[in-house]
């Protein structure tokens, strides 16, 4: 199972078979074939006027969510729970979320880095922010164990997608990287690091069984979405999003 575009004014991509379970999820895209497109990035190069018209153009289009939930983050593995949200909820420190309220977006933003979405059918929904730090410092088992907790579950019934992220193929680095993550270093690298299976390993770790991966690459897929690595720094942003619509989708 993979993101596929859907129409619209919002160019965006979405897990098409996660509405089976009353769950909206996927991640914008840059949208265009050339140029700026429809870069989400509230620190990249394009002027805050313009990103900020695509981001009220984003909640327009998003129906049935009057609530979003966002963070700057830090790459870490600080997590939050957010109960009704009226309106936007921008924290500070924090990689992913978690809610069991409808209406509620949860929103992560991305650029080579891997979005996490993490459900408990018909119950609640969970969204990581994955780089390798993120991974190193264990936020896919902090977001399982949080979600079980709060939710009385058990990690098996935990249904995970690692979403558009850059593959393993496009992902140079070095061993100080790897080790991070717990994997080994042999050679005189440099290394190649592919997050959605170190990713899938840590849910495997979990306890969770239903895992799925994105077979697209932010950085091989550039005309599509937005990457850090492959524009060496100078790209925009998407936005991961996973919610529970209320009343109106």
């Amino acid at each position: 199972m993979t993101e596929a575009p859907v129409a619209g004014a919002i160019p965006r991509y979405e897990l098409g078979e996660w509405r089976q379970y009353g769950i909206v999820a996927g991640i914008t895209a840059r949208g265009g074939d050339s140029g700026a497109g429809f870069d989400l990035g509230l620190w990249t190069r394009e002027p805050t006027a313009e990103v900020m018209t695509r981001w009220r153009d984003f909640r327009r289009a998003a129906r049935g969510f009057t609530g979003f939930a966002m963070s700057h983050q830090v790459h870490g593995a600080e997590l939050a729970w957010h109960g009704e949200v009226a309106g936007w909820t921008i924290l500070d420190g924090v990689d992913g979320h978690l809610t069991s309220a409808r209406g509620v977006l949860l929103l992560v933003t991305v650029a080579d880095c891997v979005p996490v979405y993490l459900t408990l059918p018909g119950r609640a929904v969970a969204l990581l922010h994955a780089g390798w730090r993120g991974t190193a410092a264990g936020i896919l088992g902090r977001g399982v164990a949080e979600l079980c907790r709060a939710t009385d579950c058990q990690p098996h019934e935990i249904v995970a997608h690692f979403g558009v992220g850059i593959c393993g193929a496009c992902y140079e680095v070095g061993s100080e990287v790897m080790s991070g993550c717990g994997l080994p270093a042999d050679g005189a690298g440099p290394w190649h690091l592919d997050l959605r299976r170190a990713l899938a390993d840590q849910a495997a770790e979990a306890g969770v069984r239903s895992v799925t991966s994105s077979t697209w690459c932010s950085a091989h897929d550039r005309p599509r979405f937005y990457s850090h690595r492959a524009s060496g720094g100078t790209d925009g942003r998407m936005v991961a999003f996973i919610g529970m619509p209320g009343s109106g989708d």
